[in-house]
C-alpha cells in the first residue's frame, strides 16, 4: 500500500513558502532596529513589530510540534528571541539612562540616605573635633594620628613661614595632572573602603570615618595654634567639600548595608543585605563622580587659586550646589 503524506523536507518547504514573507520582514525590522535606526522606524513599522513577532511564535510552535526541519526551527528561535528583546526590552540609550541617573536615581538614593549621612557627618566630626583638642594641648598627638607620608612635612616641627608657603601650592603647571590623579585614586580608595566595610556590621566604616575626621582636626589644630586657620579652611575646603561630602555619602552607604545585615527585621538577611546594596550602590555610583570633580579641584582649582577669599567663594559655591542637588524639594509629575 503507498504511502501517500508528504515526506518531512516537502512539509517543511510548504510551510515555509506560506509564511516566510512575514519572517524576512520582521527580519528585516530586526536588522534597522539593531543597527541604531530603531528611531527612523515609522509608526507602522512600529506597530508591526509585535504582530510579526507573535506570528513567528506561532510559527516557532507549529515546527516544534510537526518536527520540521532543525534549521528552520533555529532560525525561527533566533528571530524570535530578537523580537523579544525589542518588545519587551528596554531600549532606553546609554544617553538616556545617564541622564535619569543623574535626574533622579542618584538624588533619591542619597535622600534616602539621610538618617546614615547624618550619623557619618557626626562621626566624621567627632574625630575632628577629638583630634584637634588633643593636638592643641599636646601636639606630639599629631604624629600618632596624621601618617608621616600624608603630612608631607606638615607637623609641629615645621616653621611657621613653611606651614604658610605649603598653602601657597605654587607649583608647575606641568604637575598638577599627575597630582590630581594621585589625590583621586587616595580618596576614591578611602571612599570605597568605607563603603566595603559596612558588610562587617557597621563598626569598621565607623571607624573609618572617625579616623579620617580625627586626621582632618589634627591638621585644622596644627595650622591654627600658628595663627594659619583662616588660610588653612580656603585650602582645605575649595575641594573638601565635595570630597568630604563624598567620604560622608560613601560611608552612609557603607552604614546602610551593615545596619541591614546586622538588623535585618522580618526579612532574610540576605534579602535585606540585597534590598540594601541597591541604594548604596547607587549613592557610590554618584560618590566616584564627586570624587573625579574633587580630585580636579584639589590638583587644578586649589593651586591657581591661591586667593583665600576666592577660594571660601568656590567652597561655599560647591556647598550650595550640592545641598540644591540633592535636598531641594523637586516637583513631581502627575499623569494626567
Amino acid at each position: 500500500m503507498t504511502d501517500h503524506r508528504p515526506s518531512p523536507l516537502l512539509k517543511s518547504q510548504r510551510f515555509r513558502q506560506a509564511r516566510e514573507e512575514d519572517w524576512r520582514r520582521l527580519e528585516r525590522l530586526m536588522d534597522k532596529a539593531e543597527k541604531g535606526s530603531a528611531a527612523r522606524l515609522t509608526d507602522a513599522e512600529i506597530l508591526a513589530i509585535p504582530v510579526l513577532y507573535r506570528s513567528t511564535l506561532s510559527s516557532l510552535s507549529v515546527a516544534r510540534e510537526t518536527s520540521l526541519d532543525q534549521g528552520l526551527i533555529e532560525y525561527l528561535e533566533t528571530l524570535a528571541t530578537r523580537a523579544y528583546f525589542f518588545v519587551y526590552g528596554s531600549r532606553a540609550t546609554l544617553q538616556d539612562r545617564l541622564a535619569a541617573f543623574f535626574r533622579s536615581d542618584w538624588p533619591s538614593a542619597v535622600r534616602s540616605l539621610w538618617r546614615e549621612t547624618l550619623v557619618s557627618a557626626a562621626l566624621l566630626a567627632l574625630g575632628a573635633m577629638v583630634a584637634a583638642w588633643l593636638v592643641m594641648h599636646d601636639p606630639e598627638w599629631f604624629y600618632a594620628l596624621v601618617p608621616a607620608e600624608l603630612a608631607g612635612g606638615r607637623d609641629p616641627g615645621a616653621s611657621t613661614e613653611s606651614l604658610r608657603a605649603t598653602l601657597g601650592d605654587h607649583e608647575g603647571a606641568g604637575g598638577l595632572s599627575a597630582f590630581a590623579t594621585f589625590l583621586f585614586t587616595h580618596n576614591a580608595q578611602v571612599a570605597l573602603l568605607a563603603f566595603a566595610l559596612g558588610f562587617a556590621l557597621c563598626l569598621p566604616t565607623g571607624l573609618l570615618i572617625l579616623y579620617n575626621g580625627a586626621t582632618m582636626g589634627a591638621f585644622v589644630a596644627l595650622f591654627a595654634t600658628r595663627g594659619l586657620g583662616v588660610e588653612l579652611g580656603g585650602w582645605l575646603l575649595i575641594h573638601g567639600v565635595t570630597e568630604l561630602f563624598a567620604v560622608i555619602l560613601a560611608g552612609a552607604a557603607g552604614l546602610r548595608i551593615g545596619w541591614a545585615v546586622a538588623f535585618p527585621g522580618s526579612r532574610g538577611r540576605l534579602d535585606a543585605a540585597m534590598e540594601a546594596g541597591r541604594t548604596a550602590g547607587v549613592a557610590m555610583a554618584g560618590v566616584v563622580v564627586m570624587l573625579m570633580l574633587a580630585g580636579l579641584l584639589e590638583g587644578f582649582g586649589r593651586q591657581l587659586i591661591t586667593d583665600t577669599g576666592v577660594r571660601y567663594a568656590v567652597a561655599a559655591a560647591s556647598g550650595l550646589i550640592w545641598a540644591a542637588y540633592f535636598y531641594a524639594p523637586r516637583a513631581t509629575r502627575h499623569a494626567r
